[in-house]
């Protein structure tokens, strides 16, 4: 392939413009704030599943609560009643003594309800203060997640100026550039290798390999505008600028 010098020399700027592109790629995926991130996230999922917790026993806790008030209410329903029966006339010495036992029963029941009821409702007020922290943990997290977001988008913006900037660039390079030059460019590019690399001396500026004595003469002794690529990389050569 033949390609006019000054065509070729564009091609280590174009290498230049790609390899900040590709600097730029990277640097953009590895962001310190992108991990930052996902650890924040984390953070919030955690808090989440730590607060739908402490609400699902807060609930179950609040049901029993409730369960026993009403066993409760039935219990000290049936005891006035029982008494006001007791207080009537008309009962004889045997139903005075079942109602007495059974007052006396309805008074055990009453009192272990209400010991159960106590220890549920104890229990209900340190879920009240896990339901707390985890509410608090849980903002904590998402102010974090909103505060990195905003530091990884601020980064992000500015990546992505700098490499609207050497899009402009590489177009600029490509439109000067003949076809066939830049599918040779571009053919060597798309294997993940540095396509072009100006010679220096006897050295690759693609590789930075030193290139063998024969090849290098028949390098120098090639027509200028002959396009040339590197033994040990494959990479165009740009002889002089």
């Amino acid at each position: 392939m033949k390609a006019d010098p000054t065509a070729q020399a564009k091609l280590v700027t174009l290498a230049e413009v790609d390899a900040e592109i590709g600097r730029l790629t990277h640097r953009r995926s590895t962001l310190p704030e992108l991990a930052q991130l996902d650890e924040a996230e984390q953070r919030v999922r955690a808090a989440r599943d730590a607060l739908v917790r402490a609400e699902t026993r807060a609930g179950d806790l609040d049901r029993d609560i409730a369960r026993l008030e009403r066993d409760i209410d039935g219990v000290r329903a049936r005891t006035e009643r029982d008494h006001t029966l007791l207080a009537g006339s008309g009962i004889s010495a045997k139903q005075a003594t079942e109602l007495q036992h059974e007052l006396d029963t309805l008074a055990r029941r009453q009192g272990v309800l209400e010991d159960e009821q106590l220890g549920i409702m104890e229990e209900r007020e340190a879920v009240g203060i896990e339901l707390d922290h985890a509410r608090g943990e849980l903002s904590e997290a998402e102010t974090a997640v909103g505060e990195v977001t905003a530091k990884r988008e601020s980064a992000e913006g500015d990546i992505d100026a700098t490499r609207a900037g050497r899009d402009r660039a590489r177009t600029e390079v490509v439109a000067a550039l003949p076809a066939d030059l830049l599918a040779d460019y571009e053919r060597i590019r798309a294997g993940g290798r540095v396509a072009a690399g100006q010679l220096s001396e006897s050295r690759c500026g693609a590789c930075r390999l030193e290139l063998d004595r024969t090849f290098l003469g028949q390098v120098r002794t090639a027509a200028a505008d002959e396009v040339v690529h590197c033994e040990e990389c494959g990479a165009i050569l740009v002889r002089g600028r």
